[in-house]
Order: structure tokens, then C-alpha cells, then sequence
């Protein structure tokens, strides 16, 4: 033992037995790891059938639940059941041989969106969703005049892991831990302590007066602890569970054999695999990257949650690994890079054929939703370019609790269910172009653009312009409280969905492209400096709030730093660490997806640490030859 760690283990003992800091034997029964689940909200799940009993009148079926409702046009389907437990909005498709001797079409299956209400909107539950989801789903002719399909709702899990170990010296800690929004107190550790069946988790420079502190029960006869924890909804009992039982508190279950490399799966999404080695990556160095995320420990103070880690080079992809319980085919929330698609929707209905463009003015466009609160001339100059960076003016800052147009309080106030019009309500605060301030409201508002223009609903937008194009699997588009598609984030999709974009932004996925070459440059080229001085912060206020750089249209300008060269790159990100990064010169794209919410100072770091140290150097070495 080193001198000093002899000293401070002595300093240690002594202060435990003053009982001015807890110790703990190796057989203390709260040693381990112990877990809480619950869900928010019952969604319907099972099959739902929808029955033609006439030429326009329909019946919707879900186990004993039934609506009914009438197709005017023989083509659109829309309905609701009654209590607002789910709905749907889809149009039936006419197959390839589905034409009678009569002439007559035979409508032989129906697309369209299933639609999940919110899950809760009781303020109590913060862990619940308080938006509804819109998820695609088809249904198959099956019998006459019987549609038949599978509800595949988006769940609404809470998981809480605790759990309790003892440290190097000796001292009883724990760790909470949440994948889902990293739910984990006021602090990352905390010092454990007991006194009787009162548990005591503080935390804190100085242990003798601890700056925060949690309280529990130890109930020895269920072997249970028992606690307040808000994010639950209250009160919550969590029960011991063995290491194997908790797949996602660990970033692989503990006792795995060491990581072996291993070329991705071929699946049916379109995706073509390739060996890294194959193409010059060395795999001895992809191997040590992800068995250094493995070893990462999930209770220490800063770890890396990264759930997910998907690379593709010169079109292919050549990796793609999960953690902590996650897998291939289990949409991620996207958090804030779900606002890149108000950029890539703008760039595919542009291609489409759209009148909208960058210099779109937007109150113009939506004034059929007017009269607008605080009327100024100034809102008449605010175009998609505006909102598109951040730059709009209206009075919204998601970085400050004051703003009126903040992303807090439009989803927390209650009067006002269409955010496109709680947005065209507010006050201007600068003049357009003028100051940067990061807004979920105005990169939602392009949404209402979209739809405007479009006359099309923005998930049924998404998913015939970019979804259905680009062969995605299974996702989730979350809804305002109106009914209308929400563009300020929060979509759920599979990681590999998210790597084809980035690669569509490398000129082509699958030589499929939903988007112009011109778009894919102009969007990604800067329009805004982020800096001090276009936020109107101080130093220390700016650095607490942003990184700094460029932003394009809802594309974050950055760079990919590998020893002494930078490449370009630009990116989307989203909060606990969900990156999408594209890097031209490198021929290089990757995914993050991660739960180190409201910590950006570690998920930040991924690309630089990850690809920057182990996948770049094989790159550059491949490209000196």
C-alpha cells in the first residue's frame, strides 16, 4: 500500500470510529444490487381489426373494445375509440393484382399510423411521457371485407437500479441508476450509513455536514428498501436482484467472455455489412474500443452510458454493438437529434416539388391560425432559415427558466394545445437573425410549415418521404397535444434507421437518396457563429449552456479531433448522448445512442475519445498507402 492510501485508510478508520462517517462489514445485508420497475400508462396492445359493413361504414376491433366510423372517399381511414385510449390514421393500398374482371380495384391492405395517447399527464409521474406516439402499422386483408394488423405501441418503462457496494476503503457507497432518463438523484455516488432500519444515503465534499441527502427503510423482513423517489411517481420498494437479472444496469452481463469483433448482421433493412478489416480499419483496435466501454463501470462517478455504438465506412457498415440491455431492433428516444428532421423534411419536400425554401416567411404562411398575440412587425421577417438556426427572435431560450417560449413551459401550460400557435404568440425579444438562443419551439414550428405547405400530417410526412424510402424498421413519432406531429424532438428509431441518414448525407444510401446534393450542401453549411456574443451571455453563463462553433440548418457544425488533425464534420445531437456524425472527408459516419441525460460534459466527449482514438488512425493509415 502507498504511503498516502495508508494515511487516508487510517483517517478513515478513525473518523468511523468517532461515527462521523459510515464503514461497512463485507456481509452488510445492503450490499448489492437492487432494482424498481414500473410502467406508465397501459397502452392497447393485441390485434386490431378494421371490418367494412358497407360501402362508408366501418367498425374499428380491439379485444372487447369497438368503434365505429365512415370512409367517405373509399380511401382515407381515420378513427378514435372512445375514452381517447388509441386511434388511427392510415388509407387503404391497392395491391399489384388486386384489380376484378369488373374493373372494380380490391383494396388489399391499409397503412397508416396507430396512434398511443400519452401515457399520463398527472404532474406527480415526471418519469411518464406527457405526449401520445404515432406508430406505423399495416393491416392485411384476411377474409371479406377484414383488415387485420398488431399493435406495437411504444412502452413507457421506469427502471431504477441501485446499488451498493463497498469502495477501496472500506466505505459503504451506492450508486442509482436509471436507463431511461437517468433518473439519479442529486448526486452520481453517495455515502451509505444505517441506523436501525433507517438508511441513509448523503453525498458531498465533506462527510461530516453533507450537502445532499436521501432517506430510506431497510425492511429486513421482504428484503426490501423502501424510499421516496419523485421521478417514480412517490413511494417505491426495491427489491435485490442478481447480476444476471439486471441486463441493464451492466454494459454487458457481468462474467461475458472478452469482446470479439464480429462484421454486423445482414438483416432485411438494406443495410450491406462488411469486416473492417476488409476495408483497412484495424480490428484489434475496434476490439479494444468496445471492451473499453464494457469495462466501463456503471456505478462510478462519471461513466459512459452509451447504449449503443453503430459505424458505417465507405457506405458499408462494419459495426454495430449495444449495451446495457439494448438490441438491434429497439427504437432509442433521439431526444433533441430528432430535430435534424425539420431539416431533412424541408430538404425532401423541396425535392418534391414544395414552394418552401429557406427565405419561407413563416406567419405569412400559417396566418389561417391567426390573429396572433403580441403583434409586431418583426414576426412578418421571421423565415424557416430563422427558425431552422435558432435565430428567430421570438422570446424563447430552453437554457433559460424565464422564457416565456422555453420548451418546459410550453409543454407544462395546459390552455393552449397547438404549440405551432403557442409559438406564433409570443413576444419578440430580438429582431430576427440577430441573436442566437437554442429553441425547441421554433425548430417544431418548421413542422407546422411542413404541414401547412404539405396539407399532410407530419408523421404520415415522415414516413412516406424518409421511412419507407429508406426502409426503416420500427419508430415512434411523439405528438403535441392537438394531434399534430411535434419536430422538437423526441422521436424514437432504431440506431441503424438514424445511420442511413447520415449516409444519405454522404451522397446515397443503397444509391437511394431522398434528398437533393444541393440541399445536402446548403443545409450543412454554417449560418450562425455560437459564441458569447450572438447569445448575449457572459463567459461563464455561455460555457454552463453551449460548446461553442457553428450551426447550419438544424445541423450542428463540429469537428472530429484524431491527435493533432481536426476533420469537418457536422452532426445531430441530442441530450444523453444520441449522435448522429457525418465526417465527408473520412467517407465516415457513426451512431451514439446513450442515457447521460443532462450530462454533457461526458457524451460530448464520445466522438474525439472513441472514434477520434481507435477508428481514425486506421483511416488515416489506410489512406497513406
Amino acid at each position: 500500500m502507498k504511503p498516502a492510501n495508508r494515511l487516508w485508510r487510517l483517517v478513515i478508520l478513525a473518523v468511523a470510529f468517532c461515527g462521523c462517517m459510515p464503514t461497512a462489514m463485507a456481509d452488510d445485508p445492503l450490499i448489492g444490487l437492487w432494482s424498481y420497475e414500473t410502467t406508465f400508462g397501459t397502452p392497447l396492445a393485441g390485434a386490431l381489426k378494421i371490418i367494412q359493413d358497407g360501402k362508408a361504414n366501418w367498425r374499428a376491433v380491439v379485444g372487447d373494445l369497438e368503434t365505429g366510423f365512415r370512409v367517405e372517399n373509399q380511401i382515407r381511414i381515420q378513427f378514435d375509440f372512445p375514452g381517447g385510449v388509441g386511434g388511427f390514421r392510415g388509407w387503404q393500398n391497392i395491391g399489384p393484382t388486386s384489380i376484378l374482371p369488373s374493373g372494380r380495384p380490391v383494396h388489399r391492405e391499409i397503412h397508416g399510423l396507430w396512434i398511443r395517447p400519452a401515457a399520463t399527464r398527472d404532474p406527480r409521474f415526471p418519469g411518464g411521457s406527457s405526449q401520445a406516439f404515432a406508430t406505423p402499422m399495416t393491416l392485411s386483408l384476411s377474409g371479406q371485407n377484414t383488415f387485420v394488423g398488431v399493435i406495437r405501441s411504444l412502452p413507457n418503462p421506469f427502471t431504477l437500479y441501485l446499488r451498493i457496494f463497498q469502495n477501496e476503503e472500506g466505505v459503504l457507497m451506492a450508486a442509482f441508476r436509471n436507463p431511461e432518463q437517468n433518473s439519479h438523484g442529486p448526486a452520481m455516488q453517495y455515502r451509505v450509513a444505517r441506523t436501525g432500519d433507517a438508511v441513509h444515503f448523503t453525498a458531498g465534499a465533506d462527510p461530516a455536514a453533507p450537502q445532499y441527502r436521501l432517506e430510506a427503510k431497510y425492511v429486513a423482513a421482504t428484503d426490501q428498501i423502501r424510499m421516496d423517489w419523485e421521478d417514480a411517481g412517490g413511494k417505491i420498494a426495491l427489491t435485490r436482484r442478481a447480476p444476471q437479472d439486471a441486463a441493464n444496469f451492466f454494459p454487458r452481463p457481468p462474467g461475458s467472455a472478452a469482446y470479439v469483433y464480429r462484421e454486423p448482421s445482414v438483416t432485411q433493412d438494406g443495410w450491406e455489412t462488411a469486416r473492417a478489416g476488409e476495408l483497412g480499419l484495424d480490428e484489434a483496435a475496434i476490439t479494444r474500443m468496445v471492451q473499453s466501454i464494457i469495462d466501463d463501470d456503471p456505478a462510478g462517478r462519471r461513466p459512459s452510458l452509451i447504449h449503443s455504438l453503430l459505424v458505417a465506412y465507405r457506405g458499408k457498415l462494419v459495426l454495430e454493438e449495444y449495451f446495457f440491455g439494448f438490441g438491434r431492433d429497439q427504437p432509442h428516444d433521439l431526444r433533441s437529434a430528432g430535430k435534424t428532421f425539420a431539416s431533412v423534411l424541408l430538404g425532401t419536400a423541396i425535392a418534391d416539388g414544395s414552394s418552401l425554401g429557406t427565405d419561407t416567411k413563416i406567419y405569412p404562411l400559417m396566418s389561417g391560425r391567426g390573429p396572433f398575440a403580441n403583434p409586431d412587425p418583426r414576426k412578418a421577417e421571421i423565415t424557416l432559415a430563422h427558425l431552422l438556426t435558432h435565430s428567430a427572435g421570438l422570446a424563447c431560450d430552453d437554457n433559460d427558466d424565464d422564457a416565456p417560449g422555453n420548451e418546459n413551459a410550453m409543454q407544462a401550460q395546459t390552455a393552449q394545445p397547438d404549440w405551432w400557435r403557442f409559438t406564433l404568440d409570443l413576444p419578440m425579444a430580438h429582431n430576427p437573425g440577430k441573436r442566437y438562443a437554442y429553441c425547441s419551439a421554433n425548430i417544431n414550428l418548421v413542422g407546422g410549415a411542413l404541414t401547412t405547405e404539405t396539407g399532410t400530417w407530419l408523421p404520415e410526412l415522415f414516413d412516406q418521404h424518409v421511412a419507407q424510402k429508406l426502409e426503416f424498421g420500427e419508430w415512434h413519432w411523439n405528438l403535441m397535444p392537438n394531434g399534430e406531429g411535434y419536430l422538437g424532438g423526441g422521436v424514437f428509431m432504431r440506431p441503424r434507421d438514424l445511420l442511413k441518414v447520415g449516409q444519405v448525407y454522404l451522397g446515397g444510401w443503397n444509391d437511394r437518396q431522398i434528398v437533393t446534393p444541393d440541399w445536402i450542401e446548403q443545409s450543412t453549411s454554417p449560418r450562425v457563429q455560437i459564441t458569447p456574443e450572438t447569445t448575449g451571455l457572459s463567459a461563464e453563463d455561455f460555457s454552463n449552456s453551449y460548446f461553442g462553433g457553428e450551426d447550419a440548418l438544424a445541423w450542428h457544425l463540429t469537428g472530429l479531433r484524431s491527435g493533432e488533425r481536426r476533420y469537418d464534420a457536422f452532426a445531430a445531437t441530442g441530450n444523453g448522448g444520441q449522435i448522429l456524425i457525418v465526417v465527408p472527408e473520412l467517407q465516415l459516419t457513426a451512431v451514439f445512442t446513450g442515457g447521460n441525460y443532462m450530462q454533457g460534459g461526458i457524451w460530448g466527449r464520445w466522438p474525439d475519445r472513441l472514434l477520434g482514438e481507435y477508428i481514425v488512425p486506421s483511416i488515416q493509415k489506410a489512406g497513406s498507402k
